[in-house]
């Protein structure tokens, strides 16, 4: 067993790490998340250009699509650096990757070589439309959105939610039922659906954190897809998307981890430079136990978090590992932010301080992209218990 990192992972750490020092400092991502994006006119263009420019879209991507290599080790390095100042505006790039990674894998050729390098140079925005406003965790069960065959295509009709920049996108990479069968999980087919077309209306939904990147509903009445735009076989959608889903999980199982590593970094300094009764509040004992007890939650999260990547590169089933570092990450970081705030006193309440913004950021991702409810139903099945849902 060797825990240690490669010495191309590590200058790959410190390239990404100086890139966001040097372009996005918290000072400024905390001006970005102010202006909000309600209408597509605050998107962060910039922060979407830079992010093209430095390559990262290409990451994971293999080079023959015009990518940069790596697998899913590489990708949590990436999204833990970047979200260690960007938080959650760090999900640009994920949505981007999920999107970019399940077309390269499951598309026809020609669509794929039309796709995965556009994307990879920032030329065309995907959005994932997956989850359904009557669904959530029964993401199967419950979705209405149907696709019909139509003369060239289908014709979708249904509402999806919480679809992450569907309103600055040129396609949605949507799931919709095409037939019935004997599980949920059978008849849904991926598509993917053009943007421009009357057929198709986002609408972003005022939220509690990631402001600066509006999350959408999504009504689609009669909207269009031509054959050429399934994403795989019909009816084996759900099969198809499943090992993205996996890599999705450890992205966001590093994201937090990346988020956590912020807080204790903001947690330290702060304990550092704040007096209180003579003396910097961070030699009181219970301040230091509180970071302490972050540097113990950081290290743990992140021995699941690659765990899980490392599982996955090496082409063994990561379901469960991916599902438990996405729990846990997303639950120590809440936590770690939580008790900044705390340590911050005052000023953790304060929009001109970063603890909060980590806080409202991070707490989403023990709901999405699935529940850690869920979660825990998944482990226990996996330890041998009976299936509870």
């Amino acid at each position: 067993m060797d825990f240690r990192f490669s010495d191309e992972e590590e200058d790959f750490r410190r390239t990404v790490r100086d890139w966001v020092n040097a372009k996005y400092p918290k000072s400024k991502v905390n001006e970005l998340e102010r202006l909000e994006d309600h209408d597509g006119s605050n998107f962060p263009t910039e922060f979407w250009n830079d992010l093209t420019e430095a390559g990262f879209f290409g990451i994971g991507i293999p080079e023959e699509q015009g990518g940069q290599g790596g697998g899913a080790v590489i990708q949590a390095i990436l999204m833990e650096e970047l979200a260690r100042t960007l938080a959650g505006l760090t999900w640009v790039w994920g949505i981007s990757s999920f999107c970019a990674k399940s077309i390269q894998r499951f598309a026809q050729p020609e669509l794929r070589d039309e796709f995965v390098p556009a994307m990879v140079n920032g030329e065309k925005k995907v959005a994932i439309a997956i989850t359904e406003p009557g669904g959530g965790t029964d993401l199967l069960g419950a979705m209405v959105t149907r696709a019909k065959r139509a003369d060239g295509g289908f014709t979708i009709n249904g509402t999806k939610i919480w679809s992450t920049m569907a309103h600055v996108s040129d396609y949605l990479l949507l799931l919709a039922k095409t037939s019935e069968g004997q599980k949920s999980s059978h008849g849904k087919t991926l598509f993917l659906v053009p943007t421009d077309q009357p057929g198709v209306v986002a609408r972003p939904i005022p939220k509690l954190g990631m402001r600066c990147v509006a999350s959408c509903e999504v009504q689609l009445d009669d909207a269009f897809v031509p054959d050429s735009h399934v994403i795989g076989e019909v009816d084996q959608g759900w099969r198809h998307i499943l090992t993205t889903l996996n890599n999705e999980r450890i992205l966001v199982a590093a994201l937090s981890t990346g988020v956590l590593r912020g807080v204790m970094e903001d947690a330290i300094a702060y304990a550092k430079e704040r007096e209180a009764f003579g003396r910097p509040i961070g030699d009181f004992q219970i301040i230091q136990h509180w970071i302490a007890d972050m540097a113990m939650q950081l290290a743990q999260a992140e021995l699941l978090t690659y765990k899980a990547a490392w599982l996955y590169d090496q082409g063994h089933d990561a379901g469960v590992e991916s599902s438990m570092a996405k729990a846990v990450a997303s639950e120590y970081a809440t936590a770690a932010a939580d008790r900044g705030i705390q340590i911050l006193g005052g000023m953790g309440y304060a929009a001109e301080y970063d603890m909060q913004r980590y806080w409202r950021d991070v707490r989403l991702y023990q709901i999405g992209p699935v529940t850690n409810q869920m979660v825990r139903n998944i482990v226990a099945q996996s330890v041998g218990l009976s299936r509870s849902f």
